[in-house]
């Protein structure tokens, strides 16, 4: 929902510290380094760290943004890229709940986790799908490749926000959980809605 203009404001930002960090790095080490900063937070998360969590978890943000920014400006843009910074994403959104989780183990917040993860699981399978229809749509009316798709209730700024509040409030994370679990499934539900009025 808040991606479009928070995309804006992260290239202002972003493309002048790419320029001036020359041309000679990778995309994919930006990628590496980020991921390597989720696990850290997972780790962080899961010893009850969470102020270094938190760093980690912004720092892990700052890379995801470098890596296209950096791509885009001194045009290393490729497939492989786009693909390992996906798997990326995914992995990270994945395995930092594991560690709130994973710090003091119940029942009840394994089966909450297991509830976000798989509203996570869900979205994502539709989210790809969807993408490749109209990936594939777009290519078969123009000859061009380009991703498009539908804007949502969760998008990336949000979660960004619930992953900060999993660190500041994580006395409340059983309930974060629960909410952005269910914010998934509307926005799955979007995705859905809007598909079968599109497609």
């Amino acid at each position: 929902m808040m991606d479009k203009p928070l995309r804006q404001i992260k290239d202002q930002t972003l493309n002048p510290i790419v320029k001036r960090m020359g041309h000679r790095l990778h995309p994919n080490l930006f990628t590496g380094v980020g991921t390597l900063l989720a696990v850290a937070a997972a780790v962080s998360a899961f010893s009850g760290a969470y102020v270094i969590g938190l760093i980690f978890w912004m720092l892990n943000r700052a890379m995801d943004g470098l890596d296209g920014a950096y791509a885009r400006v001194w045009d290393k843009k490729s497939d492989l890229g786009g693909y390992l910074d996906t798997m990326s994403d995914f992995f990270t959104y994945a395995i930092i709940p594991f560690g709130f989780a994973l710090h003091n183990p119940t029942t009840e917040g394994l089966i909450l986790l297991a509830f976000l993860l798989g509203t996570f699981y869900v979205n994502a399978a539709a989210f790809m799908y969807l993408g490749a229809i109209l990936d594939r749509q777009q290519s078969d009316k123009n000859g061009l490749t380009s991703l498009r798709m539908p804007r949502g209730l969760i998008e990336g700024g949000e979660t960004i926000i619930f992953y900060c509040a999993f660190f500041i409030f994580n006395q409340y994370i059983d309930v974060l959980f629960v909410m952005l679990g269910l914010l998934v499934i509307a926005t799955t539900l979007q995705h859905v809605v809007w598909s079968m009025k599109n497609l």
